[in-house]
């Protein structure tokens, strides 16, 4: 057996896993700690006031992928496939993460899907993808494309940015797509829209795309970064340091857990989240509170989706799931609002 790990912590909940296998604890206090299994860890905060909202978030979802741990110039292995008779693993993570998002939370409010919708960027990836969380969630799936999305010249999921408003915030999605391109970038125009959206909503907003930022503090500075371009990240983060309704930006592409936050920007986290297809196979669970938001990492847990995910650990010489995993806190934290300046 392999060791205990704490891959979920909410305001009344903690989920531990074990290999293929997990446990489930409820009932929790907020702010509190707790052992279990072994492991010891803290509850989040609960925001005060009620609760108001419920969505989710997916990306990397890769439908057309067929061989898993190929990245251009590395050569690290192993690379891995189904096995033969087996559906193709993107089919079974999503829909386990269908099948997961809908038993917990049964009424969510929105599942926003922030790029990676295919492997090839071809329609009928693209329609794979609809197929799947379509049927299930209706008005209240809301997608935009990422770099895998717009390398062959198509264009579909490519209507943002664009608004989605709930009780208690505001989602904002931006196309940070350079087409052909694996990195991205944040248009002038998409700019202004945010702009003007941070300066009229009465709540706050959580901004959402495929690429993540680049550090201003980095000591590199290359105009082929692979996620936003830094000119285009330091005109975000300095957007986020001027609207304070703009509480947070969510993206994927990277297949990791990770939050950074930036001097101009306080406690803002500038997140990045795992990967529905390999490991460690996750979605997000937002809570929102009248006074904070909670983003919540969920692992899929069905047992196929887990079987493959486990598997998925050998990738790049063993040294995935260090990268990937991150720290609890990159995974499970509060969301604050911040004060007007």
């Amino acid at each position: 057996m392999g060791s205990v790990e704490v891959h979920t912590v909410a305001d009344d909940e903690v989920v531990l896993f074990e290999d293929h296998d997990w446990t489930r604890v409820e009932g929790l206090e907020p702010d509190h700690e707790y052992t279990v299994l072994g492991e010891t860890f803290r509850t989040l905060p609960r925001p005060p006031g009620q609760r108001l909202a419920t969505f989710a978030t997916v990306n990397d979802v890769h439908f057309g992928e067929v061989e898993c741990g190929l990245i251009e110039g590395m050569e690290i292995g192993p690379v891995l496939r189904s096995e033969p008779g087996e559906p193709p693993y993107p089919d079974v993570m999503n829909q386990a993460a269908v099948q997961e998002i809908q038993a917990v939370i049964p009424a969510v409010d929105a599942v926003v899907a922030k790029g990676d919708l295919t492997t090839h960027g071809i329609v009928e990836e693209y329609q794979a993808f609809l197929d799947a969380y379509g049927p299930v969630f209706g008005t209240r799936l809301h997608h935009v494309r990422g770099n895998h999305d717009g390398y062959y010249g198509e264009t579909f999921a490519a209507d943002a940015p664009f608004s989605v408003d709930l009780p208690g915030v505001v989602l904002a999605v931006l196309d940070t797509v350079v087409p052909g391109s694996s990195g991205g970038q944040v248009t002038a125009e998409s700019l202004e829209w945010l702009d003007d959206l941070g300066a009229s909503a009465d709540r706050q907003v959580l901004v959402f795309g495929h690429h993540h930022c680049w550090d201003p503090g980095s000591r590199t500075r290359s105009e082929t970064y692979f996620g936003i371009r830094p000119d285009d990240s330091e005109r975000l983060i300095d957007l986020f340091a001027r609207r304070p309704r703009l509480t947070g930006y969510f993206a994927g592409h990277t297949h990791r857990n990770r939050v950074r936050r930036f001097p101009q920007t306080g406690d803002v986290p500038f997140v990045e989240v795992a990967c529905v297809k390999d490991f460690p196979g996750a979605w997000a669970e937002y809570r929102v509170f009248e006074g904070g938001v909670l983003q919540i990492h969920r692992r899929i847990s069905a047992p196929d989706a887990l079987a493959w995910s486990e598997r998925c650990r050998a990738l790049f010489g063993g040294l995935y799931p260090q990268y990937a995993f991150g720290q609890l806190a990159d995974r499970c934290f509060p969301i604050w609002p911040r004060r007007p300046v």
